[in-house]
């Protein structure tokens, strides 16, 4: 009997022994993870808390928004933060002024101007986030960018649109809607100063 009880304990203790070496030759349980960035590119959840502290309001719609954007074009390089105004009957002039935000190259003033075109009667003013794309210095934003074709987004209050040119897409993410799907439709130039001339 005391043999079988001993030989039961050594079995135990043997088995605790190889307990940890076991766990470590198994290989490691695979965790779930985020896409990372691009290099030099900005998270969904870094232009989240950016356009939430700049919006000044915690949306769902926002974030969505941006997930869209970053599912369609990817992590952009840089992103814009300004406001802009404009005034249409039908048609109409939109002018802003901002800063473009990067995360290798420094910071930038950037003001844009440029025809919109919707069913809006008057003027507004707006905050607008806008992302960049395949940015290749700072200085390359200094042009004008014409509308994608059926790029327009809208959800929860904030709406999007995108503008290419040179192989860089800006996606303006504004809050609500009426004259401003006329980025999508128009362009927008942009300048180092601030300018009346829209062309």
């Amino acid at each position: 009997m005391r043999t079988a009880r001993l030989f039961a304990l050594m079995l135990l203790a043997l088995g605790v022994g190889l307990g940890p070496a076991a766990a470590q030759d198994r290989p490691p349980t695979a965790l779930p993870s985020q896409p990372a960035p691009r290099d030099g590119g900005f998270s969904v959840d870094e232009l989240v808390n950016a356009g939430h502290k700049f919006f000044g309001t915690v949306s769902r719609g926002l974030a969505t928004v941006i997930e869209k954007a970053t599912s369609q074009w990817g992590q952009p390089n840089g992103y814009i933060l300004g406001q802009e105004g404009g005034g249409a009957f039908v048609a109409g002039l939109r002018y802003g002024e901002g800063t473009l935000f990067t995360r290798n190259a420094g910071d930038l003033r950037v003001y844009w101007q440029g025809p919109s075109l919707g069913f809006d009667v008057g003027g507004e003013g707006a905050r607008t986030m806008m992302l960049v794309y395949d940015l290749p210095s700072t200085e390359a934003i200094y042009q004008r960018f014409a509308g994608i074709d059926g790029s327009a987004y809208f959800i929860g209050g904030f709406g999007m649109t995108a503008l290419t040119a040179s192989g860089i897409v800006v996606v303006p993410i504004r809050s609500g809607v009426g004259i401003r799907l006329g980025a999508s439709i128009g362009y927008l130039k942009f300048t180092p100063k601030p300018t009346w001339n829209p062309l």
